[in-house]
């Protein structure tokens, strides 16, 4: 699914809103990763733990939104943004949230990123 951070979509003319779309989760941190990542930040380096758990929980909210688009009718996400929050002490809510659309290639380039992407052609 093509999915943007700005509000239009070189190339695309957007032909219906289909609405708000979101996905979301609330994750637990690992006590254990936690004290090793406390340690390793008095040395500095990366947490790769910590990289791999958000990477891990930021496809997930991906995925979500990607299918609360297309059970809205849409093909594309545009002002797609991620929002985090804490929850109490040991809990992290991620949020990926954008506006689903129905949007088709208007351009050779348009219509080369919709093969790429698997899109029917029209």
């Amino acid at each position: 699914m093509l999915c943007v951070t700005t509000n239009e979509i070189p190339g695309w003319q957007i032909q219906r809103v289909c609405g708000e779309v979101f996905g979301l989760t609330v994750r637990s941190r690992n006590a254990f990763s936690q004290m090793g990542a406390g340690f390793k930040s008095m040395f500095g380096g990366e947490l790769q733990g910590m990289t791999k758990q958000l990477t891990e929980s930021r496809n997930e909210v991906m995925n979500r939104m990607f299918e609360a688009a297309r059970s809205r009718g849409g093909n594309a996400i545009i002002c797609m943004r991620f929002d985090t929050s804490e929850m109490g002490d040991t809990w992290t809510e991620l949020c990926a949230y954008g506006t689903a659309v129905v949007a088709v290639p208007m351009d050779d380039g348009a219509r080369q990123t919709a093969s790429e992407l698997g899109y029917a052609q029209r």
